[in-house]
């Protein structure tokens, strides 16, 4: 069974937390990743630097441009995580766009993330049904889930659709915006995450997009099984460095 899906059966609210890799300072990356897990963290996602991030937020589209600026590259992310699985036991997601995986090879990307412990993927930019009918069987070969992204846009139709290709979780927007950390929700949100829960959907819902702390993880995760914090995070890095990650996790639970 992958580590998704293992994580996800848990009887336990989750903590996802999304940083990205090369930021703040290019070597950080692995250090980030082995205090995320020594602070409880559960599931890891690995942002994978772009220069168009589409639906990232400022802070997120500034830790990418300044990773990019250290000198990240996706190679250099494999070179970073060759032994990491030595260290490290919770899922790792790379969270990236198309365009730089299919640069790559998109086969040569899957293969590299098996080699060095990759558990699944994060595409905003992947369609669900271009996924399922031609990209797939690719991503079980090498043992890779692939998440979907659904926003109170999302018609139910889709959603469902969504709901039947997925293996893993979920990943539910809170919004319709890019992302960004903010104190609280509205009512319109959480009567979207009450409309999504009462679908009954098989996949697990991890929620994103404005956790920030523990008001809002908590409000998030009353209606799925656990919250995503990234750009609450990247600004944590950025005022305190890689040192002492389980202060920021002390803060959300």
């Amino acid at each position: 069974m992958n580590r998704i899906q293992s994580v996800l059966e848990q009887d336990q609210k989750l903590l996802s937390i999304y940083f990205t890799a090369g930021f703040p300072q290019l070597e950080d990356t692995v250090s980030i990743l082995k205090q995320l897990e020594a602070s409880g963290v559960d599931i890891i996602e690995l942002g994978l630097p772009f220069s168009d991030p589409l639906a990232d937020g400022p802070t997120i589209q500034e830790s990418s441009t300044q990773a990019l600026k250290n000198g990240m590259t996706t190679d250099k992310l494999f070179d970073q995580l060759k032994d990491v699985r030595k260290h490290v036991r919770v899922p790792l997601i790379v969270m990236g766009y198309f365009n730089p995986m299919m640069q790559y090879g998109l086969e040569h990307f899957c293969q590299r993330c098996k080699e060095v412990g990759i558990d699944g993927l994060i595409v905003p930019d992947l369609p669900v049904d271009v996924y399922h009918e031609q990209y797939q069987d690719l991503f079980k070969k090498y043992g890779l889930l692939n998440m979907f992204l659904i926003t109170p846009q999302t018609p139910d139709e889709r959603i469902r659709y969504i709901d039947e290709v997925s293996e893993g979780f979920i990943y539910m927007v809170s919004s319709a915006a890019t992302t960004g950390a903010q104190s609280s929700f509205g009512d319109m949100q959480v009567e979207y995450f009450k409309r999504i829960d009462t679908m009954e959907l098989n996949a697990k819902l991890l929620v994103g997009f404005g956790i920030s702390n523990a008001q809002t993880y908590q409000a998030a995760t009353t209606y799925s099984k656990g919250a995503i914090i990234g750009s609450a995070f990247i600004k944590y890095l950025k005022a305190n460095g890689a040192a002492n990650v389980q202060d920021f996790v002390k803060l959300i639970r």
